[in-house]
């Protein structure tokens, strides 16, 4: 994106091919308008290569680490919900302070999925020149994330510019959804960055793949039990985590743990 601090069409191409894949939207409703500065084949000539780089790639790492997936998606949502689809959640902290990683929300994301994003870049640049950013590898990875386990394949739009500046830790904290929200809390949260709950439901649907700490729903089996929890549901994270500080994990979807399925969407 031509502004740094402007972007959430990554995050709406992710919602709508999500949600469109499933419910059938029209075309018109299916594809965001491509913001200024945006194409499809912005690197056509320049980087032809780009695009099945990363894929190969990461084929390769899915192929022994399907769970780095949902860390790559979940690193794209975290870099574009603070100040836009930048790149800036990649920063190391400066003499200013340190990187959007250190906060809290951002403690939990997974490593080697930063790993990942650096070793494409080097591979990128190696092969086409420093022209191609780390926000647009990052959203490239996000789509093949989804792809590559299961999900729909859509075209994303590049030339995104990477951010030169980081958001302090506060900023990151307040603009990242807290994981214990609830429903109305998350459609004012997401209505700050123009998305609607039809966005909300879709880009949920990224908690199909991937793992979750016993710290995120643990409030809800101790010291008493949510009564609205379905009885066996509630056993089996029970059984996972045995008490308030157990550091256990398990998967987000039960059934199909390593697979992209938005099966919730036409409910």
């Amino acid at each position: 994106m031509t502004s740094s601090s402007a972007s959430f069409i990554s995050l709406l191409l992710v919602s709508s091919f999500l949600l469109g894949s499933h419910l059938s939207l029209t075309s018109a409703q299916a594809t965001p308008p491509l913001v200024a500065g945006l194409s499809y084949d912005f690197h056509a000539t320049n980087c032809p290569s780009l695009e099945t780089t990363i894929r190969e790639y990461l084929r390769e790492i899915f192929s022994s680490d399907f769970g780095v997936a949902a860390g790559l998606l979940r690193v794209h949502f975290h870099d574009c919900f603070v100040q836009g689809c930048d790149g800036s959640v990649l920063l190391a902290g400066s003499a200013s302070g340190p990187g959007e990683q250190a906060a809290p929300p951002n403690l939990t994301l997974r490593p080697r999925a930063f790993v990942i994003i650096n070793e494409l870049r080097n591979r990128i640049h190696r092969a086409c020149g420093a022209i191609v950013s780390c926000a647009d590898i990052t959203a490239l990875c996000a789509r093949d994330a989804v792809f590559l386990t299961g999900g729909p394949d859509y075209r994303v739009p590049l030339g995104r510019r990477d951010g030169l500046t980081f958001a302090t830790r506060d900023a990151t904290i307040a603009n990242l959804p807290f994981f214990g929200s609830r429903v109305p809390t998350l459609i004012s949260d997401f209505a700050r960055k123009n998305l609607d709950v039809t966005d909300l439901v879709a880009l949920s649907g990224g908690h199909s793949i991937g793992r979750s700490n016993c710290v995120s729903f643990v409030g809800r089996l101790y010291p008493t039990r949510d009564p609205t929890l379905e009885t066996n549901f509630a056993n089996n994270l029970t059984r996972v985590c045995p008490t308030n500080t157990s550091p256990g994990l398990t998967a987000l979807d039960v059934r199909t743990p390593i697979y992209s399925t938005i099966n919730t969407l036409s409910t």
